[in-house]
């Protein structure tokens, strides 16, 4: 069995596969969650083992807490040890002022900010009972090489969270609740588990091209560039190779939040 293993929601496509094939290359293993999109899933998780480790997928709708559970509950069948975890899964759509309702209100603060306190919540019981019992075994000096004292949790914001996006207020109001997750989390579990976040700015993502929308947002981004997944996924290696950072919230924007 492979010594590291990650869990990641929300990683058949985009920002979360970007993340799980580079991981899968520095030789974790990688479980993860999809809601809808089984295809894309299962070609996620197939491109993961060509890199010789181990990976699986589960459906799963973070909104709703048992189905949180129960997936965990899987991905302990295929892993006994969790290093890991990347809170990846988001839904995004405009509500406009005035006229937003309870339905998209819920939709949006259920999977953004509920779907990912529970996330974290399972991953930090999961990590904090292998902590328990790995000090134990540094303490009768039976802890291998293989050994992790410390343990990761990546949460995905936004640079949202401290902008006022008018079309935007569930969105943004859950964003901005999930950046002070990250500070209580790793107040929380500190020393055991580092709690970190990273906030994107706008990605080039293929298939949401807007070459006006692009020009728009190129003013306010002095890199004058937009984003990519990749640019997300070094300041993701990054965290997970330190041992020394915990509560912070690496943004990866361009400098657009400069202005």
């Amino acid at each position: 069995m492979n010594p590291k293993s990650c869990f990641i929601t929300g990683a058949s496509g985009r920002l979360g596969k970007a993340s799980a094939i580079a991981l899968a290359r520095e030789g974790w293993s990688v479980f993860f969650t999809f809601r809808n999109s089984i295809r894309e899933a299962k070609s996620t998780r197939d491109e993961i083992r060509r890199y010789g480790v181990n990976s699986e997928c589960y459906k799963c709708d973070i909104s709703r807490p048992k189905e949180i559970t129960r997936v965990f509950r899987a991905c302990r069948s295929e892993t006994n040890e969790l290093h890991l975890a990347i809170c990846n899964a988001s839904n995004f759509f405009p509500t406009p002022l005035p006229d937003v309702t309870e339905k998209d209100f819920d939709a949006l603060v259920d999977t953004n900010l509920k779907g990912t306190f529970f996330t974290m919540q399972e991953a930090a019981k999961w990590m904090h009972e292998m902590s328990k019992t790995e000090s134990r075994a540094k303490k009768k000096n039976i802890l291998d090489s293989t050994g992790h004292l410390h343990k990761h949790i990546v949460v995905m914001t936004d640079v949202s969270a401290r902008l006022s996006w008018r079309r935007y207020a569930p969105y943004t109001a859950a964003k901005a609740g999930i950046e002070n997750l990250i500070r209580v989390f790793a107040k929380e579990f500190a020393p055991e588990i580092l709690v970190n976040g990273i906030a994107p700015g706008t990605l080039l993502l293929h298939e949401q091209r807007d070459k006006p929308f692009e020009d728009a947002i190129l003013q306010k981004i002095p890199l004058q560039r937009l984003g990519s997944p990749e640019d997300v996924v070094k300041a993701l290696m990054f965290l997970v190779s330190s041992d020394y950072i915990t509560g912070q919230i690496i943004t990866v924007d361009g400098g657009r939040m400069l202005y």
